[in-house]
């Protein structure tokens, strides 16, 4: 993002990243507790407002040097508070519909091994070439493939072992569906919403924006 701060403070419509992800996923009563993982000594988080009732369940963790280390980070001290389930949600997805979060909740819980919201892959998917990367070299059948969004729920022992199993710093661990089935697990693949998008690139703060509008006016409405 060339940013001078982490991508989770920066500002859209005058609130951070983080802050309208943590009240997108405190939308769900059966969220009692948000665990936010968070480097030493951060600057920002002791400036966030979050509202009363985000407060009172908010809990800062010391992150790691990896997504999976900072994960396992969590998820460890969710075990010992003595919570048996975990929905992993990402700082940079603020965009998140309280429906699309109570359908990844209800499948999480009553599936053996969890659930992750996904999109199935729409678009016309290529191979570069591995010497020559501005290259096209192949296409890829996209027949069957997700892409994975956020938040996954699991069992929380479950997903602490799976973690552990591979360690924070495997390479392949790139989400935590992908550690669970690392074990042999298969999550249930629950359709999110196009508008769960991850900011990642600079001009997706436009149209998270742009989402987290039509997403207020909408809920207004009901």
């Amino acid at each position: 993002m060339n940013l001078t701060q982490p991508k989770q403070y920066l500002r859209i419509a005058n609130t951070t990243v983080l802050e309208h992800s943590v009240a997108a996923i405190a939308q769900d009563h059966r969220i009692e507790a948000i665990y936010i993982a968070v480097a030493p000594n951060d600057p920002f988080i002791q400036q966030l407002q979050f509202s009363p009732s985000e407060r009172d369940r908010i809990q800062l963790v010391e992150g790691g040097n990896t997504r999976a280390a900072s994960v396992y980070a969590g998820v460890t001290a969710a075990h010992a508070a003595g919570y048996q389930w975990v929905a992993v949600h990402d700082a940079a997805r603020p965009c998140l519909h309280v429906d699309e979060l109570a359908r990844v909740l209800d499948a999480g819980t009553t599936h053996a091994d969890g659930a992750l919201l996904a999109l199935p892959i729409t678009d016309t998917i290529k191979r570069a070439e591995p010497t020559a990367p501005e290259y096209s070299c192949g296409t890829v059948p996209r027949d069957h493939l997700w892409r994975a969004l956020t938040p996954q729920v699991f069992r929380t022992e479950q997903l602490l072992e799976a973690i552990h199993e591979f360690g924070v710093f495997h390479p392949e661990l790139t989400d935590e569906a992908s550690a669970i089935e690392r074990l042999g697990g298969r999550p249930k693949l629950v359709p999110g919403c196009v508008t769960n998008i991850k900011i990642t690139h600079p001009g997706d703060e436009a149209l998270a924006a742009v989402f987290l509008a039509m997403i207020k006016k909408e809920q207004a409405c009901v």
